[in-house]
């Protein structure tokens, strides 16, 4: 029951993420409140991975979750969600602002 909440979390808080992201971007350039809510949303959904891994690795629920069986592979499941968004406002700074300055 729980697993299934966090799960549901999890799912709907990445699709939040990408549709955020998605429309962040307009005509009217960049929404940075909303393109802020998409990195929050990622976060998110990295902080609800590292509490399922947290709760459930190493009981044989799944084998996907009993892969992060460890502490310091717990962790990562957070750094692996920071560095996707620090790459992602990389990608943002670097190819898609310049096109928005040019127009």
């Amino acid at each position: 029951m729980i697993l299934t909440i966090l799960l549901s979390l999890m799912a709907i808080s990445f699709i939040a993420h990408v549709l955020m992201l998605f429309t962040s971007f307009g005509a009217g350039g960049v929404k940075k409140k909303r393109y802020f809510l998409s990195h929050l949303t990622l976060w998110l959904t990295g902080i609800f991975g590292y509490v399922i891994a947290w709760i459930y690795a190493g009981k044989d629920v799944s084998p996907v979750i009993d892969v992060f069986d460890t502490p310091f592979k717990q962790f990562l499941i957070i750094v692996l969600a920071f560095a996707l968004s620090l790459i992602a406002h990389s990608i943002v700074r670097m190819f898609v602002l310049p096109q928005y300055k040019r127009a």
